[in-house]
């Protein structure tokens, strides 16, 4: 059953610490700067998920490019192995089928559908590579599909990219960096991008699951660049 709907919004927990010590780590924790690592994550057009968790992978270069017709394939695949899903589970949901610049989205809308979003969103990101894995074993090609279920990605976009401007705002008044909950690929894609926008920079530290997102200060973005002992 494919049908088309609206956009729907659900309540999102809120970003708890997942080193395995219990504690959650606030958006006023500070961070030395240089336990930072100087690697970026990339756009939900970012890195790719398949073996390494990142979100998502740009086309490798010499790849062709995705064509209307391929994302709208990838598309429908990605909703029947959906639908499946929903059957095997005995779950209700209509699954809306779209395409957001060069990546098919398919979302699925439901009232009972929290079970496939999980803590954190840990089970639609388990899902959404579930899924990117049967596109890819019809197609022969990576996927870069996005999922979502009950409006979860676009509610918690909305929220995060709130709470990039607000650290970023404090970052910038204060001069003092600021370490973030650890966050999903996608999670730290949105702070970055708000954080930028904000006109501080933004780095990630850890591994996963406890990835991060430290926000610095724009000016310490001279300081990191500059060679050093002066030699240029």
């Amino acid at each position: 059953m494919v049908a088309v709907t609206g956009d729907e919004n659900s309540e999102a927990p809120a970003p708890t610490d997942s080193s395995g010590t219990g504690e959650a780590i606030a958006a006023g924790d500070q961070a030395a700067p240089e336990a930072v690592t100087a690697e970026r994550d990339e756009d939900v057009s970012e890195r790719d998920v398949t073996a390494e968790s990142a979100d998502d992978a740009a086309p490798d270069p010499g790849e062709d490019e995705a064509t209307p017709a391929d994302l709208e394939q990838e598309s429908e695949i990605a909703a029947d192995y959906i639908e499946g899903l929903l059957d095997v589970a005995d779950l209700d949901g209509d699954i809306d089928m779209d395409v957001e610049g060069d990546r098919p989205v398919v979302s699925v809308v439901g009232a009972t559908l929290s079970e496939l979003v999980g803590p954190r969103g840990e089970v639609l990101e388990a899902l959404q590579e579930l899924t990117r894995l049967a596109v890819h074993r019809q197609t022969g090609t990576r996927s870069r599909i996005m999922l979502d279920v009950g409006g979860y990605r676009a509610h918690r976009r909305e929220e995060l990219a709130d709470l990039g401007r607000k650290v970023a705002e404090e970052v910038g008044r204060t001069g003092v960096p600021q370490r973030l909950d650890a966050m999903t690929p996608f999670e730290r894609k949105v702070v970055h991008d708000a954080v930028a926008a904000a006109g501080c920079r933004s780095e990630s530290e850890g591994e996963e699951p406890s990835r991060r997102v430290v926000v610095l200060p724009a000016e310490e973005a001279a300081v990191v660049m500059e060679p050093a002992g002066g030699q240029g």
